[in-house]
């Protein structure tokens, strides 16, 4: 493996690290957990082969098993449901303007769903090469793609609605609404 090669996907992975998880701190912590087991499994990368799929496989597999741990962990817990607890996340000011924050829609899908979509989307990926990424027959992203354009069509048109909270000199939202 050429290092060059390597370091060109960098920003690929990045974007879709950040997609995936929400969070810059979390996201470099997932490419770099990537990018450490690209240098130490590089033998199994076959020569030739698309260098660009197998680290996107790499890091779809540690993202899911990431959150396959941490769901265990939260196990001893209550599970909480974003869609519950949305009427009590806070947002700023609503003076911030009316266009809903994408970010938070596309963290509402399933893991499964938003996965697909943001590899087509935003990685510009065919969907032979998310399917062999995320390890599912051609059929299933196909579907998972449709559910997840029509999942983030319906969050998307969600008016947001403002609540009052205890302190009634701010206002919440469910979503967050920027200029």
């Amino acid at each position: 493996m050429d290092r060059s090669e390597l370091i060109t996907q960098i920003p690929g992975l990045r974007r879709y690290a950040r997609a995936l998880t929400g969070n810059a701190w979390a996201a470099d912590d997932l490419v770099q957990d990537t990018l450490e087991r690209a240098c130490s499994k590089w033998r199994l990368w076959a020569a030739g082969s698309d260098l660009r799929a197998w680290l996107f496989t790499l890091m779809h597999n540690l993202f899911m098993n990431q959150r396959r741990s941490a769901a265990r962990q939260w196990q001893a817990g209550p599970a909480l449901d974003v869609d519950e607890l949305a009427h009590t996340l806070a947002a700023p000011d609503a003076r911030q303007g009316q266009a809903l924050d994408l970010q938070r829609c596309l963290l509402r899908l399933p893991d499964d769903q938003r996965a697909v979509l943001l590899l087509v989307s935003l990685e510009d990926m065919s969907y032979e090469q998310v399917a062999r990424v995320v390890g599912v027959p051609l059929g299933t992203v196909m579907s998972r793609l449709s559910r997840a354009r029509s999942r983030l069509r319906e969050l998307m048109d969600q008016p947001a609605q403002p609540q009052a909270t205890t302190d009634s000199t701010r206002n919440v939202s469910a979503l967050r609404r920027l200029p």
